[in-house]
């Protein structure tokens, strides 16, 4: 239980470092999942429109469309047609999104990797199958 433990007190103290973050930039915590999400995907080279986008944070479309209004009127997504179907459109993160983030997770980032220096190679390994594993569960609980 006590890893259980563990888990639950990182979860608390990220969301309330991201809490912070939304804060100071006049977000709500669900835009903020909303760029997380948009990041996420990108990196992974996948395109978020706004449906797919709903679907992961579980919002209606009245919600969706509200969140993505006030994210492109914050400049910090952009709507884009699809170039392979112009009836889709798809959100794209903007570069001062990009900036924001590292401006304010920056540190944070630097000083995890730096934590993670002092943990061997197959430490980490068993680390990333661990919280993979953990990532998974609470996911698959949550679709319930």
């Amino acid at each position: 239980m006590e890893l259980v433990h563990l888990l639950r007190g990182l979860t608390v103290e990220l969301d309330l470092f991201g809490a912070e973050f939304a804060a100071r930039h006049g977000l709500h915590p669900t835009d903020l999942r909303a760029l997380v999400h948009l990041l996420d995907a990108a990196r992974a080279g996948s395109v978020v429109t706004p449906g797919r986008l709903g679907e992961a944070l579980r919002l209606n479309s009245a919600g969706t469309t509200g969140l993505v209004d006030r994210l492109v009127r914050l400049g910090l997504i952009r709507r884009e047609r699809d170039p392979e179907d112009r009836r889709k459109v798809r959100l794209v993160v903007e570069e001062r999104a990009t900036e924001l983030g590292q401006a304010f997770f920056g540190g944070l980032i630097a000083d995890l990797v730096t934590a993670m220096g002092g943990f061997g190679e197959a430490e980490l390994a068993v680390a990333q199958r661990f919280l993979t594993a953990m990532t998974d569960v609470v996911a698959t609980a949550r679709a319930r």
